[in-house]
């Protein structure tokens, strides 16, 4: 069992992960945040537990669309990324990507992509660099249940096999291809068995536990960094939140919210942690301490500049 210092910690980056989507949405609404948005809410437990598997100073992380939990968990401030969603000169982009095109390569998030899948080929490309520059570098691609039916993703798989390549391909099956559930998709619908195709490990985790997330990803990672090949991890959530901000969700079953809403991972991790006699005290200090800190930087943001238009040739020509 982990230490108690590392449960909070964990609750720690799921807090701030999920106050920074409610905040999004509230920036959303107040019009101050325009375009559209896709919020992690509940899955924050596969964001911390794989980014606190990985060596980020190496390592690179290629996410979907859904991305700004996996910047916020490889280290990014939150500061930076509300100016960039707010498209302020300040962001860690300088206001150019927005919510579906963060990146962040310093702290080893290397770039979410809004066509669904195509992170697969990228991380993929980037393990191969690793295979000829001794780095050690593994790479971790992200993506959505949905997204196994894309092409590139079946390419990918498959190259990463053959080649034996540093390659992590981690699928956050959510249940919910945008608004269809995966069962309704496919004829199998626990998604790892696919691994055994491409003759690759294939495990399914539960993606509302962070450290067994984090103990997946880190043997995963071993595995890899040993010349073993690729793993293909599917991690089991759901989102609280619909597929976009404006989603009505009718699509989904009465109860299923209030279900997911009972069993999500920091409600989980509260209860885990009050149950092991940690007091309440302690448990609501994190909280509030993260929710603070949100506050500080979505103001801090909103004071800031606009991006400057006359700049938007820069960084495309050398």
């Amino acid at each position: 069992m982990p230490e108690t210092a590392e449960l909070l910690g964990y609750l720690e980056s799921m807090q701030r992960i999920r106050f920074f989507e409610e905040e999004v949405a509230r920036l959303r609404a107040a019009g101050d945040l325009v375009g559209s948005i896709h919020l992690c809410n509940g899955q924050e437990a596969i964001y911390t537990g794989a980014c606190a598997a990985l060596d980020l100073d190496r390592d690179a992380v290629f996410p979907t669309y859904r991305g700004h939990g996996w910047t916020l968990a490889c280290g990014a401030p939150p500061y930076l990324l509300f100016a960039e969603l707010l498209g302020r000169r300040t962001g860690i982009n300088g206001g150019r990507g927005g919510s579906a095109y963060l990146t962040a390569p310093e702290y080893g998030m290397y770039g979410e992509n809004s066509i669904v899948g195509a992170g697969a080929p990228i991380a993929t490309g980037a393990a191969l660099a690793a295979a000829y520059d001794g780095s050690g570098r593994v790479a971790l691609a992200a993506f959505g249940d949905g997204a196994m039916n894309q092409g590139a993703v079946h390419e990918a798989l498959n190259f990463a096999a053959v080649r034996r390549l540093p390659v992590i391909f981690l699928v956050e099956n959510n249940r919910y291809s945008e608004l269809t559930p995966i069962a309704d998709m496919v004829r199998v619908d626990k998604l790892y068995k696919r691994a055994s195709a491409y003759g690759i490990t294939g495990i399914r985790i539960d993606g509302n536990d962070p450290h067994g997330v984090r103990l997946a990803v880190r043997h995963a990672a071993e595995r890899a960094r040993a010349g073993e090949g690729p793993v293909l991890l599917e991690a089991v959530t759901q989102r609280l939140v619909g597929h976009y901000i404006g989603d009505a969700q009718h699509y989904r079953p009465a109860g299923e919210l209030d279900e997911a809403a009972a069993d999500e991972p920091i409600v989980r991790l509260s209860a885990g942690l009050r149950a092991a006699g940690v007091p309440a005290s302690e448990i609501d200090a994190v909280a509030h301490r993260v929710q603070t800190e949100i506050a500080e930087a979505s103001a801090r943001a909103l004071a800031d500049p606009l991006a400057d238009p006359s700049t938007v040739l820069e960084h495309l020509y050398a």
